[in-house]
């Protein structure tokens, strides 16, 4: 690590050692590349991309690029200015393709060029969004609906003796919408595109200019309609961090309790869905029945099934009582057995392993490459897991074992997430055992503005990340989301790329995708054979003159 810090200073004299986890490299825009070279070659993993917009302070847009050196527990930050009269900097893509989408992103919500990007399509705002408007700078007003205006869809184009298969917005085996283009010749799959980020909420951008710190807990919870505890979490972690807040150890059992508890019903409702995917729907029906009474049991100590409003910045806000732990551990109990049977059920079925073994496989090479997370990284071998990593809550005084497969394809990624969940029930019996009596939560004072901190968390899916700079005005002055989903889907191309149509649906829905909602389609007019997006103007025509 020595080595590697003197390198840096080769290039930036400007390190500030945060603490022993975390290091802020300062750098100008003409060396990114340079840094994120030797970034790589030192095994850092890319996590996130974003900006804060300085104009009004010092006339700057600030990029923030975010890695991790697994191995050194190591958070890296790496800091460009740039100037946002011209608001253009090299793209890192050839050296970390993870970045692709984080780049568009940026250039969609702050107006910043990346160079060489090999795909400067937009990503998150729609397509009616006018030219020239970027809602995360400063000078744009949370609350104005810009004018729509009509200009091509940008879709990527088949060879010539290709097709295109469409799936979504709307299909049957995903439960969110989304939409994907299969370029395909005959059967098989050769290319793909994906167009999402349909109704983009602006959870961020509301957070940022409305909200204080006590209210977003709440909001963030609703990012994911099935794993929303652990952005509350994530968030208040981060908070917590900048402004040197320890909260009460209880508070953090309780926490790691409904983290594990969300795990189990989430990878219960996805063991489900696969099943129905391949009309296995004895299975789906099993599979949901095991996960009902987790969610009973978050309801008898919340009163929410789902979406438990428990987080605050400094704890939490109930308490968990001993009658409920008693119950808890009974229910636990009884899923264990009952989970133990449905994985013997599935390793005995011939034709889920027909279905799943070989089928979307994504290499342990691609998987670091595209920086994949949660189960579909462990199930390439690539052993991360943040609650080992950089580890959180209560799970510094937990012990469990991450499970790891190496064959990468659809098989693996069931095996693992029926893996965890068994050991999401033992680390339950260790917080029954092991939870301490004491407050749950603390008062906190105010603030300190321009504090910065990073938050992980294990979701379901994967890692989570959460970063906070602190403002003046009692909110945030800077909150990015990246969620496991975001970097998983970059790594689609490769699991479809060869595979048959008929696979689609499951090898898409084995990285459990979570979507948005969304209130447009596209239309094929058959005699021109070329795709139309409708807008939302012609919509409501179209539903007029029904």
């Amino acid at each position: 690590m020595k080595n590697f810090k003197e390198t840096l200073v080769y290039i930036s004299s400007n390190i500030e050692t945060i603490d022993e986890k975390n290091i802020v490299i300062r750098t100008e825009p003409s060396q990114i590349k340079e840094v994120a070279k030797l970034l790589e070659i030192q095994g850092a993993r890319f996590i996130h991309l974003t900006a804060i917009d300085f104009i009004s302070q010092k006339n700057k847009i600030e990029l923030n690029y975010f890695f991790s050196i697994l191995q050194d527990n190591l958070n890296i930050i790496v800091k460009v200015e740039i100037d946002p009269l011209t608001p253009s900097i090299s793209s890192v893509s050839e050296i970390t393709p993870a970045v692709i989408w984080s780049e568009r992103e940026c250039n969609d919500l702050f107006g910043i060029k990346f160079e060489g990007h090999p795909d400067p399509r937009r990503l998150v705002l729609s397509d009616d969004w006018p030219e020239g408007i970027h809602p995360l700078r400063k000078n744009f007003q949370y609350n104005i609906s810009p004018p729509e205006v009509k200009q091509p869809v940008a879709l990527k184009k088949p060879e010539e003796g290709k097709t295109v298969i469409p799936i979504g917005p709307f299909y049957p085996s995903l439960e969110e919408p989304a939409y994907f283009r299969l370029i395909v010749d005959g059967e098989e799959i050769v290319d793909f595109d994906y167009r999402g980020f349909y109704v983009h909420r602006g959870i961020e951008k509301l957070a940022e200019s409305a909200l204080n710190y006590q209210q977003i807990p709440f909001l963030a919870e609703r990012i994911c309609g099935i794993c929303g505890f652990v952005h509350s979490c994530a968030y208040c972690q981060a908070v917590e961090k900048a402004g040197g807040i320890e909260i009460p150890v209880r508070a953090k059992f309780i926490r790691s309790m409904f983290l594990e508890l969300e795990r189990l019903h989430s990878h219960l409702l996805w063991i489900g869905l696969a099943a129905h995917i391949v009309g296995f729907d004895t299975l789906f029906m099993q599979a949901w029945r095991i996960r009902e009474p987790v969610m009973y049991l978050c309801e008898m100590i919340t009163g929410n099934r789902k979406t438990y409003g428990i987080n605050i910045v400094g704890g939490v806000t109930i308490n968990v009582l001993p009658q409920h732990l008693k119950d808890m551990e009974g229910i636990i109990s009884q899923i264990e057995k009952e989970v133990i049977q449905l994985r013997e059920i599935i390793l005995d079925d011939e034709v889920i392993q027909l279905r799943f073994k070989n089928v979307g496989v994504l290499t342990q090479n691609d998987a670091k490459k595209y920086c994949v997370c949660g189960p579909v990284a462990r199930a390439s071998g690539v052993n991360i897991d943040m609650r080992i990593n950089f580890p959180y809550a209560a799970y510094p005084m937990l012990s469990f074992r991450v499970p790891l497969n190496k064959s990468g394809d659809v098989w693996a990624r069931t095996i693992i997430r029926l893996e965890e969940i068994l050991i999401s029930i033992s680390i339950l019996k260790q917080i029954i055992e092991n939870i301490p009596e004491g407050p749950t939560s603390i008062k906190i004072s105010k603030i300190e503005p321009w504090k910065e901190a990073i938050s992980y968390i294990e979701a379901p899916r994967g890692q989570l990340f959460h970063y906070v700079m602190t403002g003046p005005d009692g909110r945030p002055y800077r909150w990015s989301v990246r969620a496991p989903s975001y970097q998983n889907y970059q790594a689609l191309s490769i699991m479809l790329k060869g595979a048959s149509i008929a696979d689609a649906p499951l090898i898409i829905g084995s990285i459990d995708p979570c979507f948005s909602c969304t209130e447009r389609y596209e239309a094929i007019d058959i005699r021109k054979k070329i795709p139309r997006v409708y807008s939302v103007e012609e919509l409501k025509r179209c539903l007029k003159a029904r």
